[in-house]
């Protein structure tokens, strides 16, 4: 992560190297605080429709992320849960059943002593709870992130506004394809996504970059897309 000369970069190294060191399916870096909301979203193993129905029902609901956002402290459901109560839980029920979503852990981005993000994890089927160790991990890797984020910011070596910054990793690649002149259908084809989601995706892409059409996005990352 110390590399890393953008955000971008950085989130995109964590996002490649995440699951490997702490045996997850799924698992998201979501960038944003209680004023300016949701500024970024990169997830892996989950769709478009989970992340919307965690935001509209599961985020209000998460017992993990309210412990979270209190104690800026990493967390799992066995740790803030009475036991054997998490399958009966709201979020459980209302969200993360329908996804086999068995087991979660979430951990803190900090800045300026704010919380300015959470990486979330999620295991799937019969697999084991998270523990102390996992959280001892994914302490440390909150700590140097938070520490990383705070250096590029403070070197001012990125754009608070830049594309870089606005965009996923998911949108880069699906503004690649649209420069290259696919259509909805062909990069939904190319993505392994469905060509409704590559819309609502498009339609995500024009309000942060403040366009209004394909042609007007593609000048705006020629740089971001050589």
């Amino acid at each position: 992560m110390a590399t890393a000369s953008t955000e971008a970069e950085l989130r995109f190294k964590l996002m490649d190297n995440l699951s490997q060191y702490f045996a997850v399916q799924r698992w998201g870096i979501y960038l944003g605080d209680e004023q300016s909301g949701l500024i970024s979203c990169d997830v892996r193993g989950v769709s478009d429709r989970f992340v919307e129905r965690y935001q509209q029902i599961g985020k209000s609901v998460d017992p993990v992320l309210k412990y979270v956002q209190e104690y800026h402290a990493p967390a799992h459901e066995e740790l803030v849960l009475p036991n054997q109560t998490w399958k009966q839980s709201e979020l459980y029920q209302r969200c993360c059943i329908e996804y086999d979503h068995e087991h979660i852990m979430t951990g803190p981005i900090v800045g300026n002593g704010q919380l300015i993000g959470t990486i979330h994890f999620a295991r799937i089927g019969h697999t084991p709870a998270f523990n102390t160790k996992d959280l001892s991990n994914l302490s440390a890797v909150c700590l140097h992130l938070s520490a990383c984020l705070a250096n590029l910011k403070s070197s001012d070596r990125f754009s608070q506004n830049s594309p870089q910054m606005l965009l996923t990793q998911r949108e880069i690649q699906i503004a690649q394809l649209v420069a290259r002149g696919l259509t909805n259908a062909e990069i939904g084809k190319e993505l392994w996504i469905s060509q409704n989601t590559v819309k609502q995706a498009l339609k995500r892409m024009f309000r942060k970059l403040k366009v209004a059409s394909r042609t007007e996005m593609v000048a705006q990352l020629r740089d971001l897309l050589i």
